[in-house]
This record gives structure tokens, C-alpha cells and sequence, in this order.
């Protein structure tokens, strides 16, 4: 039981919990350099190879909804463990085959166990802290998680170059390896007491949450500032290597970018917490949707990958704002189910995400830098009108 360990062992729980933090985002973001090739590979549409990222994001939010309350009843150790070796195993297989299906498959497999790894290491967080400190440590879990989708396309791109895309997911069955064998050395139960598994108890406590306007608003919004920059993962590498002629180096530099931009975004928001609510997000939003139609105009006369890379990269720290500032706040509303409540965030986070993910893969190619603004927009401006609304909601 890490709550009764020593302050050393808690210390380095502690380290070793911000270190599997990224997993979630190398997962998801280090094979998207090589989305063409992929796809040259297999002889497939470009669109099939989007899917596989659409099943992960899917079943990562969907599973999340019902295993926070799960891991609130069984506990967080032994499922954390059970989800790394999963992991393992399924990024081997995947590179073992050519068929999208079953790749689509293991990727399903992959966001469910991602999914019990991110929603125990929120919950380790709640569980073994509190007060000021807890707040502390929840405001560095959006920036450390950034480290991700940083690394992730920039390492995927060279490695890509140097082997191809199967090694990829060779690294991440070496990373999911090391966690494995670190937490068996470090690693413990977190909860304090488990609650017996009652689904009466478990549909009031998410009937609770669901009613609950501002978090759920808030959830709306967080889903929609990672679909923005989720839309530049899901097109980017195609129109960075069809339509600019650039390699897969070039593409994991450009998301190496975009990433620091959303790291960027997130520390800015740490330092704006203490404004009101209103000053804290209306300048982001409204700055967001300037720079999105100045890219939108823009297209129309000129277009080449230091343009669309130099308004991402400003668009991206604008979304990086909005998902800290509301992340921090909504982890925060339901304590006494920190595993339930992190579970529902994260999984309606994601399935928003999915299916954003999934309008952009059958709304038609997405070739040209307009095609991308034109993209960003809509989005950009559904984020607009969810804001206002929670303003005006919460002016009652």
C-alpha cells in the first residue's frame, strides 16, 4: 500500500507515475509520420489508415466510461500491470501483419488498456494527495503529457526513415516493457479503500456528474480544444508529403512544433489560474478564430508548409490554453470519485475526439492548406458557442 510507504517510495511512485504519462500520447501520435507510407505499404486509401487511429480514440474513450468506476472497486495496481503487458503484446502483433482489420483490432485493444493506465495514474494522483499540492501536481498533468505528442512524431518520423513504420510500435512495446518492471519494483495500490462494486451506487454517482452543467461543459470544451489539434495529426503528414513534397522526417519535425506549442499553451494557463473565469478563456478562444480565418484568407493567395506550420503553431497554443485552464478545474469537482469522475472526463473527451476524427476521414480529402483552415474553423468556431454559453450559464 503506497499511502502507508515511505516518503522515499512515494517519491519515486510519484516520478514513475509523470513517466508513464506520455505513453498515452506516444501511442496515439508516433506512427503519424508514417501515415503515407503505411498506406503505401498496405494499398490502401489513406482513409483506412486514419480508421486505425479513429478505433484507438474511440475505445480509449468509451472504455474510460466504465473503468474509472471500475478501478474505484477493484483497485488501480493490479489493472495497471494487466494493461502494460496487453500493451506489449499487442504492439508486437502489430507489427506482424499487413490486414487494417486486424490491426483496427489491436488498436481497440490498445485504448482499452491505455485507457486503465491514464485513468489510474489521475486517480494515483487524487488518492495520494490533496489541497494545494494535489492542484499542483493536476496543473503539471496536461504539460507532461504534452512531452507525448511532442516526442512521439518527431522520434516516429526518424525512426520511420532508419527502419519503417513496424518500429514504431517496436518502441512503444519496449516502453509499455520498462513501466511493466518498474512498477513491480516501485509501484503499489493507491486506494484507500475499495468500494464494493454496486451499480445502483454507480449509476447515481455518473447520473451526478452528468447533470452537473458546468463539468459537463467543461468536458465539451477540453474535447473540442484537443479536435483542433487533433485535426492537424489526422491530415497534416498527408498534405506535409503529397501536396509539399516533404519525407517523414520533415513531418515528425513539424509535429515536434506543434507539440511545444501545446506544451506552451499549457504552461500559460498555469500561470493565468488565478484570473476570473472570463479573462482566462475568452482571449484565447477569440484569438483562435482571428488566426484561423487570417489563415483562411491567406490560402486563397499563398500556401507552403512555413505558412501553415506558423499559424498551427499559434492556433495550438490557443487549444493548449483552453484544455489546461479546463482540465485542472474539472479534476477537481468530484474527489470522493476521482476514478469515476477522471474516467467519464477522459472518455468523453476522447469520444468526442473520435468522432471529429472520423467526420474528417469521410468529409472528403483534405489536400491543401485551405482544406485544413476550412477544417479548423468550423471546430474552432463550435468551441466559440460552447464557451459563451457556459458564460452566460454560469452569469445565472
Amino acid at each position: 500500500m503506497l499511502r502507508t510507504a515511505t516518503a522515499k517510495q512515494k517519491k519515486l511512485a510519484t516520478i514513475l507515475a509523470f513517466i508513464s504519462i506520455p505513453l498515452s500520447g506516444f501511442v496515439t501520435d508516433i506512427y503519424l509520420p508514417s501515415f503515407p507510407a503505411m498506406a503505401k505499404e498496405m494499398l490502401v486509401p489513406e482513409k483506412d489508415i486514419q480508421l486505425t487511429l479513429t478505433c484507438y480514440l474511440l475505445s480509449y474513450g468509451i472504455s474510460q466510461l466504465l473503468i474509472g468506476s471500475l478501478l474505484d472497486n477493484i483497485g488501480r495496481y493490479r489493472p495497471k500491470l494487466i494493461a502494460l503487458v496487453l500493451l506489449v503484446l499487442s504492439n508486437i502483433l502489430i507489427t506482424q501483419t499487413n490486414s487494417i482489420l486486424f490491426i483496427c483490432l489491436l488498436r481497440v485493444l490498445q485504448g482499452i488498456s491505455i485507457s486503465i493506465l491514464v485513468v489510474a495514474t489521475r486517480a494515483f494522483f487524487v488518492d495520494m494527495y490533496e489541497g494545494e499540492k494535489l492542484k499542483h501536481y493536476l496543473s503539471y498533468f496536461t504539460v507532461t503529457w504534452s512531452l507525448g505528442p511532442i516526442l512521439a512524431p518527431f522520434l516516429g518520423g526518424y525512426l520511420e526513415k532508419l527502419f519503417n513504420w513496424h518500429s514504431n510500435f517496436y518502441f512503444l512495446a519496449i516502453y509499455a516493457a520498462l513501466l511493466f518492471f518498474s512498477e513491480l519494483l516501485i509501484g503499489g495500490e493507491t486506494i484507500a479503500q475499495k468500494k464494493k462494486l454496486n451499480l445502483a451506487d454507480t449509476v447515481d454517482s455518473y447520473k451526478n456528474m452528468l447533470v452537473n452543467r458546468v463539468f459537463m461543459l467543461g468536458i465539451f470544451i477540453l474535447g473540442l480544444s484537443y479536435s483542433i489539434v487533433m485535426l492537424f495529426n489526422l491530415t497534416g503528414p498527408f498534405i506535409i508529403e503529397n501536396t509539399f513534397a516533404f519525407d517523414s522526417v520533415t513531418i515528425g519535425y513539424c509535429t515536434l512544433i506543434l507539440g511545444f506549442s501545446w506544451m506552451i499553451g499549457g504552461l500559460i494557463a498555469k500561470q493565468r489560474m488565478h484570473l476570473a473565469f472570463n479573462k482566462r478563456i475568452i482571449l484565447p478562444i477569440i484569438t483562435q478564430l482571428v488566426l484561423i480565418v487570417a489563415l483562411l484568407i491567406l490560402s486563397n493567395f499563398y500556401s507552403n508548409l512555413y505558412v501553415l506550420i506558423g499559424f498551427a503553431f499559434f492556433i495550438h497554443i490557443c487549444s493548449g490554453i483552453l484544455f489546461t485552464s479546463f482540465f485542472t478545474t474539472s479534476m477537481l469537482y468530484f474527489p470522493k470519485n476521482a476514478g469515476a469522475a477522471g474516467g467519464l472526463m477522459g472518455g468523453l473527451v476522447y469520444i468526442i475526439t473520435s468522432l471529429v476524427s472520423f467526420v474528417v476521414s469521410v468529409s472528403g480529402l483534405v489536400v491543401t492548406q485551405g482544406d485544413l483552415a476550412i477544417r479548423y474553423f468550423i471546430f474552432s468556431f463550435m468551441l466559440f458557442l460552447v464557451i459563451i454559453f457556459m458564460m452566460k450559464f454560469l452569469k445565472k
